[in-house]
């Protein structure tokens, strides 16, 4: 009887995919890590569509990326909470498919949009972009990909929070939006597994996106709006004083230098293995450690341990 190599097992796992003649679509590229894993697979030989927020022509990142790269590359602007801008990308797409390919290799959501702020603080117009930036333009691209991704039988790719089940004040909406990634993906990954489309998870770190999730001038900005919007029976429950420290608690999106490589040599990965993993975890240690103890502490030792300060 034939029995199989473990060396050789190990080597068809890892394998790579041949990377000329494949597209990928990455949303989100204005960001460091979206911008760089653009970069990056552009140089392995993919056709890259690197979907921008912004129109191309407004986008210095955008022209910059153009220059730095190969022919191969193509800059299309991906608001993805813009039905038309969605529809006109899936269009572009489909009509500028690598030579010989049938469909595209890759959708990778990469996209996201930081709202901070304890819940009775945020206006409900931030909370509703959240959901819609977040969640419900991340369902609705790829409901517009997903033929184009069952005939290359290719993969689709989440970057989130690995942080998403980790309580803690000011990131209540930011969790929410990341945690119901998590789940959708999960449904999906178990709807396109007949189909041939792979699903992964990427549960990055807290500063996945490099330390341009927001600048400290905006976010003084965001907090001053906030609080102006607060009612004064609301100013008088909180105080200023408590407010100005939950705000300065989050200086840290602002300021905390990123190490996105590991990020970026997973989401590498989820494109090129030939058996991508179901979920990447690229955390510190730190993370993994508070992450492990919001799991599976009793939620009162937990917010001993971790919990705000009374």
């Amino acid at each position: 009887m034939y029995q199989c190599c473990p060396c050789s097992f190990l080597k068809v796992i890892l394998a790579r995919v041949s990377a000329p003649g494949k597209g990928v679509l990455i949303t989100g590229c204005e960001s460091p890590i979206a911008w760089y894993l653009a970069k990056k697979l552009d140089d392995l030989g993919f056709t890259v569509y690197a979907g921008f927020n912004v129109p191309v022509e407004d986008s210095e990142e955008a022209k910059i990326l153009k220059e730095e790269t190969s022919g191969r590359m193509k800059i299309l602007h991906v608001d993805v909470t813009s039905e038309k801008t969605l529809l006109e990308a899936a269009l572009f797409i489909s009509e500028h498919l690598p030579y010989g390919a049938e469909g595209l290799w890759a959708l990778m959501h990469c996209a996201h949009w930081i709202a901070l702020g304890e819940l009775e603080w945020i206006p409900f117009g931030v909370l509703r972009k959240s959901l819609d930036l977040n969640l419900l333009g991340v369902a609705r691209l790829t409901q517009l990909m997903l033929p184009l991704l069952r005939r290359a039988n290719g993969r689709i790719v989440f970057l989130t929070s690995g942080l998403n089940k980790v309580p803690a004040p000011v990131r209540g909406i930011q969790c929410a939006t990341q945690a119901a990634v998590e789940s959708f993906a999960a449904c999906l990954r178990q709807e396109m597994r007949p189909r041939g489309v792979d699903v992964s998870v990427v549960a990055a770190g807290e500063f996945s996106p490099g330390n341009a999730w927001l600048n400290e001038t905006e976010l003084r900005e965001q907090a001053k709006e906030m609080w102006a919007k607060l009612s004064a029976e609301q100013k008088k429950t909180y105080g200023e004083d408590y407010y100005e420290a939950a705000m300065t608690s989050v200086d840290k999106y602002s300021k905390e230098a990123a190490d996105i490589q590991p990020t970026l040599r997973v989401l590498i990965d989820a494109v090129t293995r030939t058996f991508p993993m179901a979920r990447y975890t690229p955390v510190t240690p730190q993370e993994k450690f508070q992450i492990f103890f919001a799991e599976h502490l009793a939620s009162s030792l937990y917010e001993l341990i971790y919990g705000t300060k009374k």
